[in-house]
């Protein structure tokens, strides 16, 4: 059995679909980990934290809007090796939420279609994610 000597992330993300079938993705501001990439919106789980509470605490502070756990499906999930961890990506989907979308932490913003989502470089954990999209919508 091989074990993992890297600390072993979860993420929780969100496909936010629009009433048109649009998909948010937000890029990566370029002074972090993987900066310059598109993704979906979402963050690391907290210590003994779920996802979907994840989910509603971090689009609270990245895009500025509120949703329920009643309103956040899970989808799919992908995982990768990076170089200094491994990483577990839970995908979520949202079509409700509360507010304006404005972005917290000055990342840049789009609305695209799911057979668009290929023209925007990924992190590696994100890109397994696009065909369940597309197939859901």
């Amino acid at each position: 059995m091989q074990t993992i000597d890297r600390k072993i992330l979860i993420v929780a993300a969100v496909a936010l679909i629009d009433v048109d079938g649009r998909i948010l993705i937000s890029k990566r501001p370029d002074n972090k980990y993987l900066g310059g990439l598109w993704e979906f919106p979402g963050g690391k789980l907290e210590n003994n934290e779920k996802a979907e509470d994840a989910l509603i605490r971090e689009l609270e502070e990245e895009l500025n809007i509120y949703t329920w756990k009643s309103c956040l499906a899970p989808l799919t999930f992908s995982t990768f090796d990076y170089k200094d961890f491994y990483l577990t990506l839970l995908l979520f989907v949202c079509r409700k939420w509360e507010g304006i979308i404005t972005p917290q932490e000055g990342q840049e913003i789009k609305w695209v279609y799911p057979n668009e989502l290929n023209k925007f470089p990924m992190p590696e954990a994100d890109r397994p994610l696009i065909p369940f999209l597309r197939d859901l919508l």
